[in-house]
């Protein structure tokens, strides 16, 4: 079969990847669909992120979803036909962490399509991929296959909603609306939300913003005072998802927090430095969120029930033998929010 890989930043090559035959507990999945991430826009762009580095070819992506095409002895629950999206998430079930229910948190998590272990956990951007059973969870028949690929985001945004609590009635602010951000966007409107502001330096995504739910949209680019008004009687919103991973936009965001409002840092861009003596006096809770368990399951569902429609998101698919014009696309905000390959 064919498969994506990276083999150094700009170095995208299709090649032939065997095909592995599952085993017991396992099942073979041929892909339909595979989102590109921003950890794949890393990847591409600069061999990695952080410390983290390619050190082998390794193909690419972990938003996937198929049809189970052959299953290994001891699987029950699926067949040859169905219809899923891939977790990628392989947790150890043995080490304290997983002992604690907290399984995002292994020791020794295997996650498809990620250099942080050596050998790589090679990713899904392939014509067929062999996972546990426990991996492929099956999607409804009103889902689409780039519906079911978006699973993955969406429980990372679930995840995130969850460290915030309950959303009922709460004033939120996003800032930062790419993919990530504009799934906060319908979590939010999902939980409960009053209102939800949503700040980004680009026009198209905060149009995309408004037609997911968003009640109103800032460009901090065009208009960077307009938090401002937000700020009076120390501050208007009691839930902040950060995901732009950008220092600035955190710490702008501060003013308009009122005291005793949950701050969630979903977005990625290095360390920062934060205004600690206005967090301590407004007493805010500042929380990290990374990746999920439950959520992809709950993901999976919410979309199966018709509870919420992500299909806007997706704004354009491409065959997988285009996978560096793709990958070029998928970095060009004006151009795209997620773009995603057809196998």
């Amino acid at each position: 079969m064919k498969g994506v890989i990276l083999h150094a930043p700009h170095d995208l090559r299709i090649e032939d990847i065997a095909v592995v035959a599952p085993q017991r507990y396992q099942v073979r999945i041929r892909i339909a669909a595979g989102g590109i991430c921003g950890s794949d826009l890393h990847y591409y762009h600069q061999g990695g992120f952080g410390t983290v580095r390619i050190k082998q070819p390794m193909a690419l992506g972990h938003e996937i979803a198929g049809v189970v095409e052959e299953i290994g002895e001891g699987v029950s629950h699926l067949a040859p036909g169905m219809r899923v999206a891939v977790n990628p998430s392989q947790p150890c079930n043995a080490c304290r962490y997983c002992h604690e229910g907290m399984r995002h948190q292994c020791l020794n998590m295997q996650f498809i399509g990620s250099a942080m272990r050596f050998p790589h956990a090679q990713g899904g951007f392939r014509q067929s991929l062999t996972v546990n059973a426990y991996q492929a969870v099956p999607v409804g028949d009103s889902v689409s296959m780039g519906e079911a690929a978006m699973a993955e985001p969406f429980a990372v945004c679930l995840h995130a909603a969850k460290q915030a609590g309950s959303l009922i009635g709460k004033r939120v602010l996003v800032t930062g609306c790419g993919p990530i951000g504009a799934l906060c966007v319908v979590v939010a409107r999902l939980g409960g939300a009053k209102e939800i502001v949503v700040t980004d330096v680009a026009t198209a995504p905060l149009a995309l913003a408004r037609e997911l739910g968003a009640t109103s949209t800032i460009n901090v680019a065009s208009d960077p005072d307009a938090l401002a008004g937000y700020g009076v009687d120390k501050g208007s919103f009691d839930v902040l998802f950060e995901a732009s991973g950008n220092g600035r936009a955190l710490a702008g965001a501060l003013d308009a927090m009122r005291p005793g409002g949950v701050i969630v840092q979903v977005g990625l861009g290095g360390d920062m430095s934060l205004p600690m003596n206005l967090i301590v006096a407004k007493e805010l809770r500042l929380h990290g969120t990374f990746r999920f368990d439950a959520e992809f399951q709950l993901a999976v569902d919410l979309m199966s029930a018709g509870l919420v429609d992500l299909k806007p998101l997706v704004s354009a698919t491409l065959p997988f033998d285009r996978a560096v014009e793709a990958f070029e696309l998928a970095g060009d905000r004006s151009r795209a929010m997620k773009v995603q390959l057809a196998f």
